[in-house]
C-alpha cells in the first residue's frame, strides 16, 4: 500500500513537540500520497526527522491528529486493545469505576473519542472523522475488557452532536450502537443516587467531571443554608443535603433539569430540605440581595460562557457579575464554590476575575482549596484543551475588621 506522507514547515510543530496531539492547517509543507480526509498518515519535520502517525482531515483546521508518536506503529486491533486496556486500568486505580468516563479522546491517546460508563450503560461521542472509523470496535474492545472484570454492559448510545463534527465535514449523529435499550440509568455516586437521561440530558447526560468537587463542598454543609445556581439535575444541591445541609435551593433555567433535580430528590428522600426553581440565575440573584436574603453556601456551577478565543470578553463579564452577586449573598464568614468548565477561561484569567468580583463588592477571600476536573478526566500537558475545569473553595469575609 502506497504510504502517506505528511511533511511539516521548518520550526513548525511546537506543541506536538512539547508532548500535544494536534498539528495545524498552517504547520504542514505538504501531503505527498493519495488519501480521503481521515485516513492515518505518516508525520515528519522538515528534515525527514519521523514524529509519529496520526489522521488527517482537511476540512478540519486541526489539520492532523496524532495516534502514536512511533512512525512505524500499525493501527491495528492490538494498537487499540492497548490504548483501550491502558485508560481501562488507569481509571481502575485512580476513580470509583461505578459510573466514570473511561476515555477522554487525546489525553487517553485517542484524539476525538469520549466514552462515558454510567453504572451498566455507555455513551459515546465522537468528535473526529479519523476516530469515527475506529468507535465500533473500540467500544467492542471496551465491552470485552469491563467483561472480564464482572461487568456487563447492557446497552451503548451515541451522542455525537457537538458543533465541532460540522467543521470536521461529519453529521450530527444520535442514537443506538447495537441493540436499543431503556435509556433512563440510575446510578450512585458519593452515596447519593441520581436517575441519569442519557438521551435527552446534556451533554452524555451527567457531569462526572465534578464528582470529586460535589465530595469537597459536604464539610462545609451541616447544618447549612445553602444555594446552589445553576444546578442541573441537581447533583451539588444532593450532595449538599447529604452533608446535612438544613434547606438547599438548587436553581437552573432548564425545566427539564429541575424536572429531573426534584425526582433525583425524591429517590434519595431528601424532598423536604432541597427544593428546586426554574429561574435564570441573573435575574434571581439581584433579587434574592434585595429581599435581604443570606447563605452559609453558594454554589456556583454554571454552563461554559465562552467555548471560542473570540467570545472570552462577553464570559468575564458574565463570571465576575455571577460571582460579584454570589458573595453579597454569603453571609460573613460562609463559603462560596465557584467554577469555570471552559477551557478557553485560563486558570489566570478565572482567578483574576474572581479577584476583581471580591474587590467590587469590598469582600476578603480566604482560599480553602482549588481543584480541577476528577482524575478520569486526566489533564495531559501541552494538551491544554484537556485541562478546562477550575474549581475554587472560599471563604467569604466582611472587609472591615471585626
Amino acid at each position: 500500500m502506497e504510504k502517506i506522507i505528511a511533511t511539516l514547515k521548518k520550526g513548525e510543530g511546537r506543541l506536538l513537540k512539547a508532548g500535544g496531539m494536534w498539528i495545524f492547517d498552517n504547520e504542514i509543507e505538504r501531503v505527498d500520497g493519495d488519501f480521503t480526509d481521515g485516513d492515518i498518515l505518516e508525520v515528519y519535520d522538515f528534515d525527514g526527522y519521523p514524529l509519529g502517525k496520526g489522521f488527517i482531515n482537511r476540512h478540519s483546521k486541526i489539520r492532523i491528529r496524532m495516534m502514536t508518536r512511533n512512525v512505524r506503529q500499525e493501527i491495528d486491533r492490538d494498537f487499540l486493545v492497548k490504548r483501550v486496556k491502558d485508560a481501562w486500568e488507569y481509571r481502575k486505580k485512580v476513580v470509583d469505576t461505578e459510573s466514570c468516563r473511561l476515555i477522554f479522546g487525546e489525553a487517553d491517546f485517542l484524539p476525538g473519542l469520549v466514552v462515558d460508563k454510567f453504572a451498566d450503560v455507555l455513551v459515546v461521542e465522537s468528535l473526529a472523522l479519523g476516530i469515527d472509523r475506529y468507535k465500533e470496535e473500540i467500544v467492542e474492545i471496551l465491552k470485552g475488557l469491563l467483561e472480564e472484570d464482572g461487568i456487563s454492559v447492557r446497552g451503548v448510545y451515541e451522542r455525537s452532536e457537538a458543533g465541532v463534527r460540522r467543521s470536521e465535514g461529519m453529521e450530527q449523529f444520535r442514537g443506538f450502537i447495537g441493540e436499543p435499550f431503556d435509556t433512563g440509568v440510575e446510578i450512585e455516586e458519593n452515596g447519593v443516587k441520581f436517575l441519569v437521561d442519557i438521551k435527552e440530558g446534556q451533554k452524555t447526560g451527567f457531569f462526572l467531571d465534578q464528582k470529586y468537587n460535589r465530595l469537597a463542598i459536604r464539610k462545609l454543609c451541616r447544618d447549612a443554608r445553602v444555594l446552589d445556581c445553576f444546578t442541573h439535575t441537581g447533583s451539588f444541591a444532593l450532595n449538599a443535603a447529604a452533608a446535612g445541609a438544613r434547606e438547599v435551593i438548587g436553581v437552573d433555567s432548564s425545566a427539564l433539569a429541575v424536572e429531573q433535580a426534584r425526582k433525583n430528590a425524591l429517590l434519595n428522600q431528601m424532598e423536604e430540605r432541597v427544593r428546586f426553581e426554574c429561574r435564570d440565575v441573573f435575574e434571581l440573584l439581584p433579587e434574592l440581595e434585595e429581599r435581604k436574603e443570606k447563605f452559609d453556601v453558594v454554589i456556583l456551577d454554571p454552563p461554559a460562557f465562552t467555548k471560542s478565543r473570540n467570545s472570552v470578553k462577553n464570559a468575564v463579564k458574565g463570571y465576575r457579575e455571577i460571582n460579584l452577586r454570589a458573595m453579597k449573598l454569603v453571609k460573613d464568614g460562609g463559603f462560596l464554590a465557584t467554577c469555570s468548565c471552559s477551557h478557553f477561561m485560563t486558570y489566570e484569567l478565572f482567578t483574576e476575575t474572581i479577584a476583581q468580583a471580591a474587590r467590587n463588592v469590598h469582600k476578603r477571600l480566604r482560599q480553602v482549596e482549588f481543584k480541577t476536573q476528577a482524575p478520569d478526566h486526566p489533564i495531559l500537558w501541552a494538551a491544554d484543551e484537556s485541562y478546562y475545569l477550575k474549581f475554587y473553595i472560599f471563604q467569604v469575609v466582611e472587609e472591615t475588621f471585626h
